[in-house]
């Protein structure tokens, strides 16, 4: 696997999964394990740019696979925009959940980039250009990241401040 730019070459049981190779193999303890049944978000992680809910991913079936924790968004000493945004919004209480709301904005912004859309995009829109991301966007979109303090609106206020 390549972890946040590295190449990392690991021995693993066969049932291990992202996440305990994350945590338990590489120290990378940023991405949380808060359900580890794929439903509440905490251990959400980019796989080849696309967001994933790491605890049901197999290592073993991500061999070359190059994945982004909340360890490497930030880069040349500099937190990532999301990650400021984050910060200036106070989009965040206890914390726990804010590495899956950080990978998930992130592949989120991409996605709507690249003009997928989600259950509330106007189906008349060209498919072609990218989805402007509404309120009722981000919120559909990060719906899969749940946050047990309540800050969803200084999340989706901080994600509104870096979306195009």
């Amino acid at each position: 696997m390549h972890v946040n730019g590295i190449a990392h070459t690991l021995t693993l049981d066969h049932r291990t999964t992202v996440l305990d190779a994350l945590r338990e193999h590489m120290d990378l303890t940023g991405t949380k394990k808060g359900c580890d049944h794929g439903q509440c978000g905490s251990c959400t992680v980019l796989v080849d740019g696309r967001r994933a809910n790491s605890c049901l991913l197999l290592a073993v079936a991500h061999d070359g696979a190059r994945i982004t924790t909340v360890e490497g968004l930030a880069g040349d000493g500099r937190l990532h925009p999301l990650q400021e945004a984050f910060v200036a919004r106070d989009a965040l209480q206890c914390g726990y959940c804010t590495p899956g709301q950080l990978c998930s904005a992130v592949g989120m912004l991409a996605e709507a980039a690249d003009g997928r859309p989600s259950l509330v995009t106007d189906p008349h829109r060209p498919s072609s250009e990218p989805v402007v991301l509404t309120r009722s966007e981000i919120q559909e979109r990060m719906s899969g990241n749940l946050c047990r303090c309540g800050a969803y609106p200084g999340i989706v206020a901080a994600i509104e401040d870096v979306a195009p």
